[in-house]
């Protein structure tokens, strides 16, 4: 076979071959993003945001920045259950939050005013 008919064979198998890569090579993800507030409405630096599955599996954390951001990056489409954690306080699980593909999803998340605790001393 001569040559010039050999490369457009090769080039049509390379391009045939590459787009059948495996499944796992293409799974769909997406962004997880928002802010952490405190009972007033600021920013909460440094707390602790924790995403899982919806069925409650694979947990993963992430801590907030100084404008109390965070993110969870190129994480597997689907839904997500978050909560945010600082200084004693909880939030409420905010539950079944979807990840799309190539999307970003927006979350404010905040947590409950402190609580008021008195001490008597007697002696």
């Amino acid at each position: 076979m001569p040559k010039f008919r050999i490369f457009p064979l090769l080039l049509f198998l390379a391009a045939t071959l590459g787009a059948a890569a495996p499944a796992h090579a293409r799974v769909a993800t997406g962004t997880m993003e928002g802010t952490v507030l405190d009972a007033h409405g600021h920013p909460v630096a440094d707390a602790t945001v924790t995403m899982q599955t919806s069925d409650g599996s694979r947990p993963y954390a992430t801590h907030t920045d100084a404008h109390g951001h965070f993110q969870f990056a190129r994480f597997e489409t689907g839904q997500y259950d978050l909560q945010a954690y600082s200084r004693g306080m909880f939030s409420q699980w905010t539950k079944r939050i979807s990840i799309h593909r190539n999307k970003k999803t927006a979350v404010t998340l905040r947590l409950p005013p402190a609580a008021d605790v008195s001490v008597t001393v007697r002696d």
